[in-house]
């Protein structure tokens, strides 16, 4: 009898533990389905469709080079007699920088001179000679091909004897002083690195969008990252025919240097491309706004509480926008962010 006791007691309290669970499992689904209803929406960020004059202004960064740079090599062997110039002297086209003993060219200078003068008495011997029929014309024509020869044994001994003295062959500054009074050197040996500042290269990369807006010649607003507060006139002096794999052409600026030469080669510049002026109004999104990038053409536009896929014709990007040609009217309101959670008809809530 206990027993029949015991075991209905125990389906008493099993059959309450069941109907708690189904209780507190149909309390906690209308919770969650609360819960869902409430959280439907999507957080997106949105911004509107704007219509304006678009900044066409581009900036591209590079470094200055200086417009002539020589590593200035010597000709002959010697030894070095004197330095006549040192590092961050101005020189001019033509100043002697160096010379080099000169001792063994002067006797190789003296030996041809004597040589040449020796042919020019032999062929002036033979000439006169073949006309009393004394020698033959083999003898006359064998005497002006030595006199040929020495002449170019003369002249080259005297060009060699002009190497001795280094001189520049550029207006610059000695950037490099590679030798000293007493130095031994051979042809090759770079002597000095003469640099010309008066006028430099910032030689940028521009994208393909932007590259058919110039034209060699412009005169473009050129800085320098060490001279935040003054502004250099550049010119458009080159651009590439042919851009890279990443659709970048190179372009080349070159910048009038002022009288204190503050542009170095090597420093950081920047040049603006373009000018806002005088262009018509154009309808622009942020470029984020494109669903998949700007080529798929598609953008969220937020109506009413929920998103519309929308078709768009791309236009130019400036940047971070791009314009609009077809599709979208100003003020409509385009998703920028959370697109990924988006379909057709999904209802959005705004993050401000």
């Amino acid at each position: 009898m206990k027993k029949v006791i015991y075991i209905v007691v125990i389906a008493a309290i099993i059959g309450v533990g069941a109907l708690m669970l189904n209780k507190n499992k149909a309390k906690n689904d209308a919770e969650t389905a609360v819960v869902a209803q409430q959280n439907s929406s999507v957080s997106v960020r949105t911004a509107v469709a704007k219509q304006g004059v678009p900044d066409l202004a581009y900036t591209a960064n590079g470094n200055f080079e200086a417009a002539q740079q020589l590593d200035f090599p010597a000709e002959n062997n010697g030894r070095v007699v004197n330095v006549l110039v040192d590092e961050g002297d101005q020189v001019r086209k033509g100043q002697v920088l160096a010379t080099i003993k000169g001792d063994q060219l002067n006797v190789q200078l003296q030996s041809a001179k004597a040589a040449y003068e020796n042919a020019q008495s032999d062929a002036k011997r033979y000439e006169n000679a073949f006309k009393t029929g004394g020698v033959t014309q083999q003898q006359v024509d064998q005497s002006k091909v030595s006199l040929s020869n020495a002449k170019a044994q003369y002249d080259a001994a005297r060009i060699n004897i002009g190497d001795a003295s280094i001189k520049s062959s550029i207006n610059g500054i000695v950037n490099a002083r590679n030798i000293e009074p007493g130095s031994v050197v051979s042809p090759g040996t770079v002597l000095f690195e003469l640099v010309d500042v008066s006028s430099l290269k910032l030689k940028v990369n521009v994208p393909e969008s932007q590259v058919a807006t110039l034209k060699v010649g412009t005169s473009v607003k050129v800085t320098a990252s060490v001279y935040p507060d003054k502004e250099f006139t550049g010119k458009i002096t080159f651009i590439a025919p042919k851009g890279d794999t990443s659709l970048n052409f190179p372009v080349e600026i070159t910048i009038a240097n002022n009288p204190n030469n503050e542009l170095k080669a090597g420093m950081y510049g920047s040049v603006v491309f373009g000018t806002s002026s005088k262009q018509p109004e154009v309808l622009t999104v942020p470029r984020v706004a494109f669903v998949g990038g700007v080529g798929n053409n598609q953008i969220f536009v937020v109506k009413d509480g929920a998103v519309t896929l929308t078709k768009v014709v791309a236009g130019r990007i400036f940047g971070e926008t791009v314009e609009v040609l077809k599709g979208l009217n100003a003020g409509d309101v385009v998703v920028t962010s959370g697109q990924i959670n988006l379909a057709e008809g999904s209802k959005v809530e705004v993050i401000k």
